[in-house]
Order: structure tokens, then C-alpha cells, then sequence
């Protein structure tokens, strides 16, 4: 078989005149539609408009203009089937061996702040798609092109021998449905979100490739980064790498965690993470002083983490981070001297996140989470406490400082993996049990880790206390005031310890699990 006619109309023109103008040279039959047909008049490459092939006019805006038997006989025809061959030799009608088309630029349009609904309405592809899926079914005999980065490939293999490959066509069929796939997926969720259903009976979600990556969580699994076709910015999806190697699997889980918590915070904060849970948090009146609490934080456990910062790295800062290994450093901007420091270090991942949304103003995702033959579809936790949220059930109030650290201890712990313990005092973490089976156990963790620092801190706890045993540990590590959720049956017994040892606890009726 030979190509001998393309049909070719697309929304982004990147390329399409010198792949058209290449195809015209190889003696290919060109039609196109529109503001393509035009551009390639223009550009002095031969064309015939479509309405010279169906003999219908472009009608309703253009809405509709390739939707004809003429077009679709001409692709969906089984080019070795005598009766196919039958009937389009009666009608006239001839093969389309070639199809160019990408569509209507659906996620650009709604990504617009001010986008209306008939806008994007009106940027919903109907013709495109139809092609595009009647070529893709048709591969046997028919090349589809949806990426303008296949054209080289395509124009090869036709100056080679006439015709692409059928590996080459069940390839771009491939990318075809999985392009269309998208495109619908996108336009479903887009207007089941407006319709006030954002967990409809069939769930359907589409991401775009970053990378591939060498591995997954260990070195035997495969792994690839995607993301959210309108991802919003100031995560780590669209984050700036400045310096450094590869992300990898891990670095990345680590700091979308060290993100999340850093963004807890309005004023200055530095977020220290190893294996998904905070090592070190401080706030400070500026940055450097909020990375030095952050490190005092935990010196030891910081070695090879992930920094996450709210504000500009400047040289100071640049200066202490250089002195230990870190795997990433990820803050809005670093300014030219801080990064002369820190790019003399070979391996350090530098990711610059661009604006930062304040903690106020965010507003939940919807969060994806697979399950052995399925998944779970739950909102972002983002909710945030101020002290009018908060009850007092003992006889002793929280001090004003114990009230702002138990405040700071609430926003980082709720980024702890249950069951989660957190100990906090002068605007830094000083303790943190992670992931334990119970919160006695995890209590423990958080006290000894502590040490010395534990006596005047504040405790801070995900979920309630089943039991007054955890109360029992605090007052004999010297904790003063304690935050956690309330709600269990026992909740008297914990008031009752609290009280008994003139500790402060409030309560906040919210719990955090984290698993």
C-alpha cells in the first residue's frame, strides 16, 4: 500500500506546515479544513478543502464539516473486504490513507481563570475525535497522527518505502485512544464538578507524563511520574529542577509530603522530612532562624532528607544546608548567592516552586489512592483550626504560649502517619512518634526522642486517647498542655489524668488520620 491522501486539521499548527509541505513533495493528496487549509494556502503548500471532498459546505460556525459519509467511508473502509471495495467504487467515493488531527484546546480554555461555560462548551471537540478514533480502529490500513512529535517518524518511513509500518501504525492507534481517552476524561470531570458531582457513579482520571523514573520504591519496581493536566502551581509537580540528578520515586513521595506540611504555615517555616513524616519543623521571624529550628529539631534524622522552605532561600541558609547531605532543598525561589553555595554540591536536587497559595486560601483536591483491584477517592485534608475552633475541658487554661505551640503542634501533626504523637515547644518540633500500632507506643517514641526537651513542651495527638495511659506518659516526660481530638467514650478518664496533673488540654472535635 502507498499513502496517497491526507486529511489534515489541526488546533496547534507546531510543525504541520513543514510535515505537510514534506508530504505534498511525496506526492501525497492533501485535505484539510478551516484555519489549517488556510495556513497551508498560505504557505503555498497545494490543498483541497474539505467541502471539495464531501460537496457540503462547512456549515454551523464549523461545527459541522467532516462529519460525512465522504470522510468516514474513506477511513473506516477494510481496504482487502470486496464488498467494501464494492461500495466505494459505486458512490465514488475514495480512501483516506493519512490522518493528521489534534483537538480543540478543551484543558487550555478552562484553565482560564475567567472562562465562561459556553466557552468551554464551545471548545469541545466533536469532528476531531470522530476521526481520529474511525482512523485508530482502521490501523490495519490507515496512519493516525495525534502528536506533532510523530511526524518525523511517519515521514521516514513513507519516504522509505510509501507507507508506514503496521508495528508503527498500531503504535499511533494506540496514542490515539489514549489521547481521546483524556480529552473526554477531562471534559466528564470538568462538568460533573459544575453539576456538583464529584464522585459520579464511574470515575474516570487522566494525567500527563513527567518522566519515567529508574525505579519505584525499591530498585525491582517499575515506576513513571504524572500529573494533572491543570495541576495548580506551587507543588511539586510543577516545581523547577535547578541542580542536581533525577528525582526519584522516594524523593518525590518525600517532597509532596515536606510540601504539604510547609503549607500549613503563613509565616516563615522549614520542613524537614525522611520517609514521608516530618523530622524536623520550625517557624521563625525569617527563614534562616525557621531552618535552624527545623535542624535542632532532629540532627540526626535530617541527614539525607528533604528540605521544603515558604520563602526565598537566601545565602545564609544556603550556607548551613551545605553542610550536611540533603537529598532535595525545595523552596519558592533561592537567590544567585545561595545558589553559587549550593550547586557546588554535586548530587543536592535544588526545585524551585514558584508562588506558594497561603494556608487560608486553599481549597481540597480530590486524592487518588489504589487498592488491589481498585481505588479509593477521598478530599484533601485541609482543614485548618483557629483557637475560637478549640475547647478547654480541664480546670487549668493553656497559657498564651502553650496555646501557640499546641496550635503549631496541631498543623504538623495532622502530616505524621497515624497513630501519630508530637511534641513541640518554642516554635519547633521536639519529638515525633509516627506509624505505631498504638498511641501509647507512639508517645514513647516522641518522649525519648525528646529527651530533656520534652520537660515544659507541648503534646499534640491525631486522633483521641482511647485510655489515660498516654496522659500518665506526658506528665511524667514534664508536658504541660496537650491538643487532641476528643471523642472517645473515655474521654473523662483522659480529663481526669490531665487534671490530676495540672496539665491543659483542649479539644478540637477534628481528628486527623493519616495512614
Amino acid at each position: 500500500m502507498t499513502i496517497r491522501r491526507a486529511l489534515i486539521s489541526v488546533s496547534d499548527k507546531t510543525g504541520i506546515v513543514e510535515f505537510s509541505r514534506a508530504l505534498a513533495g511525496l506526492g501525497v493528496q492533501i485535505i484539510s479544513t478551516g484555519g489549517t487549509a488556510s495556513l497551508l494556502e498560505k504557505e503555498g503548500v497545494p490543498v483541497i478543502g474539505i467541502s471539495d471532498v464531501t460537496g457540503f459546505p462547512e456549515i454551523l460556525d464549523g461545527r459541522v464539516k467532516t462529519l460525512h459519509p465522504a470522510v468516514h467511508s474513506g477511513l473506516l473502509a477494510v481496504r482487502d473486504d470486496e464488498e467494501h471495495q464494492k461500495a466505494m467504487q459505486e458512490l465514488g467515493l475514495d480512501y483516506i490513507d493519512l490522518v493528521v488531527v489534534n483537538l480543540y484546546p478543551f484543558a487550555a480554555t478552562i484553565a482560564k481563570p475567567d472562562v465562561s461555560y459556553e466557552d468551554a462548551i464551545e471548545n469541545i471537540d466533536i469532528g476531531g475525535p470522530t476521526m481520529l478514533r474511525s482512523a485508530a480502529k482502521n490501523h490495519a490500513f490507515v496512519t493516525v497522527v495525534v502528536d506533532a512529535a510523530d511526524y518525523q517518524t511517519v515521514l521516514e518511513e513513507v519516504k522509505a518505502q510509501g507507507d508506514t509500518m503496521l508495528e508503527t501504525r498500531k503504535s499511533l492507534a494506540a496514542k490515539v485512544f489514549r489521547h481521546t481517552g483524556a480529552y473526554d476524561a477531562l471534559i466528564s470531570d470538568y462538568l460533573s464538578k459544575l453539576q456538583g458531582n464529584p464522585l459520579p457513579e464511574s470515575y474516570t482520571v487522566t494525567y500527563e507524563k513527567v518522566q519515567d523514573l529508574r525505579y519505584g520504591e525499591n530498585p525491582h519496581q517499575k515506576a513513571a511520574f504524572y500529573r494533572k493536566p491543570l495541576a495548580s502551581a506551587g507543588n511539586i509537580t510543577t516545581a523547577e529542577q535547578l541542580h542536581g540528578k533525577e528525582l526519584s520515586y522516594n524523593n518525590i513521595n518525600d517532597a509532596n509530603a515536606a510540601l504539604a506540611i510547609v503549607k500549613e504555615f503563613n509565616e516563615p517555616a522549614v520542613v524537614a522530612v525522611k520517609h514521608m513524616n516530618p523530622c524536623g519543623v520550625g517557624i521563625g521571624s525569617d527563614i534562616h532562624e525557621a531552618y535552624q529550628k527545623a535542624y535542632a529539631a532532629d540532627p540526626t534524622s535530617i541527614f539525607g532528607g528533604i528540605v521544603a522552605a515558604n520563602r526565598t532561600i537566601g545565602v545564609e541558609t544556603a550556607k548551613l544546608l551545605s553542610e550536611i547531605f540533603l537529598e532535595i532543598v525545595i523552596a519558592p525561589d533561592f537567590t544567585p548567592e545561595a545558589l553559587e553555595v549550593l550547586t557546588k554540591k554535586k548530587n543536592i536536587r535544588l526545585m524551585k516552586l514558584g508562588e506558594i497559595q497561603a494556608a487560608s486560601e486553599r481549597k481540597p483536591e480530590w486524592l487518588v489512592t489504589s487498592v488491589d483491584g481498585g481505588m479509593l477517592v477521598q478530599e484533601s485534608d485541609v482543614h485548618s483550626l483557629t483557637e475560637a475552633d478549640i475547647q478547654v475541658v480541664t480546670n487549668r487554661k493553656p497559657t498564651e504560649e502553650e496555646l501557640k505551640q499546641l496550635l503549631f503542634g496541631w498543623k504538623v501533626v495532622k502530616h505524621v502517619k497515624s497513630n501519630a504523637i508530637l511534641l513541640a515547644s518554642d516554635d519547633m518540633t521536639v519529638g515525633v512518634g509516627a506509624g505505631q500500632m498504638n498511641r501509647v507506643g507512639a508517645a514513647r517514641i516522641a518522649i525519648e526522642q525528646a529527651g530533656d526537651k520534652a520537660q515544659g513542651a507541648v503534646l499534640a495527638s491525631d486522633a483521641f486517647f482511647p485510655m489515660g495511659d498516654t496522659l500518665e506518659l506526658a506528665a511524667k516526660a514534664g508536658i504541660t498542655a496537650v491538643i487532641q481530638p476528643g471523642g472517645s467514650i473515655k474521654d473523662e478518664e483522659s480529663i481526669a489524668v490531665a487534671n490530676a496533673h495540672n496539665i491543659a488540654m483542649v479539644l478540637t472535635g477534628v481528628r486527623h488520620f493519616k495512614h
